[in-house]
C-alpha cells in the first residue's frame, strides 16, 4: 500500500451562522461488536425471516474527538483521506426535485455523473441507486448512526457484475474501479445529525468487519468498523446547498482508500431540527 502524506492547514477564522454548532466536538460513535455467539454478522436489508433479528452484531459507544473540516475543504482527497468536501457546486434541481424519483434521475443524476467525470478524471461512470435519508420519527430511511463503510472489495466486485453486462464487467475489472457516494444536505444548512468521516489512512485493514447485507433476493456485504486506537474523525460544519461529499467506499488502485462514516448526534445541536439529505451511488472506472 502507498502512503500519502499531506498537510492539513489551520483552519481559516469562521462567521458562525445563528445555531449551525461550529469547531471540534466530542462525540459518542458506535462501533462494531460481535455476535454474542461469534456467528457470521448479517443484517437484513428488509423483514427478516420470523425467528430472526434484522441483525445478530451489537454496537459499542466511544467517546470520539471530531475536528471542523470547515475552511480546510482543499486537504481532502478521495484518493487519500477517503473523502473530498466540494464547494460552489452548481445545481439545476431544487427541493421538489427530490420529491419525484423521475426528477431525481432525470435532473440530479446527470449532474452527479458529470461531477464525478470532472473530479476523478474516470473513463466512465455509472449511477446504480440513490437514498434520500430523513432524521424524523417513523422514516423510512433515516441516519445511519453506526460507524459503516457501504462496500467492501467483495461486494465491489459484485456490484460491477451486478450492473453490466457479463463481459464488460470482466473487462472492467481488469482496471480500477472505484465506488463514490456523492452526498448533499436537502435541508442546508447541517445543524443536527451531522456526517462524520474517518481518515481512511487511521482506519487498519483489521478494523474492518464484513457484513453480509442479505436482500430479499441476494446477499452483498458491507464493512461494520472496530473501534481501534489513533482514529481521525472529520465533520463538515453547516453543509450549504452548493456543497457534496464525496465518500469513497472501494478504490481498486493503490492505496486502496476507503472511508468510515456515520451521522452522529452534536449535543450542541437544537432539539427538534430534522436532517434530509441525499446520497447517490456510483461506480468509477478508470
Amino acid at each position: 500500500m502507498t502512503t500519502q502524506t499531506t498537510t492539513i492547514p489551520p483552519p481559516s477564522t469562521l462567521t458562525p451562522h445563528d445555531n449551525i454548532p461550529r469547531g471540534p466536538i466530542t462525540a459518542p460513535l458506535n462501533f462494531y461488536s460481535p455476535p454474542s455467539d461469534n456467528s457470521t454478522p448479517y443484517n437484513y436489508v428488509s423483514t427478516p425471516p420470523p425467528t430472526l433479528p434484522e441483525r445478530n452484531f451489537s454496537d459499542v459507544a466511544h467517546a470520539t474527538e471530531i475536528q471542523d473540516l470547515r475552511g480546510r475543504e482543499s486537504a481532502f482527497q478521495t484518493s487519500v483521506h477517503g473523502f473530498a468536501a466540494l464547494q460552489n457546486v452548481s445545481s439545476r434541481a431544487r427541493r421538489q426535485t427530490f420529491e419525484d424519483e423521475a426528477a431525481i434521475r432525470e435532473i440530479y443524476y446527470p449532474e452527479v455523473e458529470a461531477l464525478l467525470l470532472e473530479q476523478t478524471g474516470a473513463q466512465k461512470v455509472l449511477l446504480f441507486d440513490h437514498t434520500i435519508r430523513h432524521a424524523t420519527p417513523g422514516a423510512d430511511r433515516a441516519p445511519v448512526n453506526r460507524v459503516h463503510v457501504d462496500q467492501t472489495p467483495k461486494s465491489a466486485s459484485q456490484r460491477v457484475r451486478f450492473h453490466l453486462p457479463a463481459a464488460e464487467a470482466e473487462e472492467m475489472l481488469k482496471g480500477r474501479v472505484r465506488i463514490i457516494n456523492v452526498w448533499r444536505a436537502l435541508n442546508p444548512p447541517i445543524a443536527a445529525y451531522p456526517l462524520t468521516m474517518a481518515d481512511s489512512r487511521s482506519v487498519p485493514p483489521e478494523a474492518m468487519v464484513g457484513i453480509e447485507h442479505r436482500y430479499p433476493d441476494r446477499t452483498g456485504e458491507t464493512a461494520a468498523v472496530r473501534w481501534t486506537e489513533g482514529q481521525e474523525w472529520w465533520y463538515w460544519s453547516g453543509m450549504k446547498a452548493d456543497e457534496r461529499l464525496l465518500l469513497q467506499c472501494f478504490d481498486s488502485g493503490d492505496g486502496g482508500a476507503r472511508v468510515p462514516h456515520s451521522a452522529f448526534v452534536d449535543p450542541r445541536s437544537r432539539e427538534g431540527v430534522g436532517r434530509e439529505s441525499i446520497e447517490v451511488r456510483a461506480l468509477v472506472f478508470g
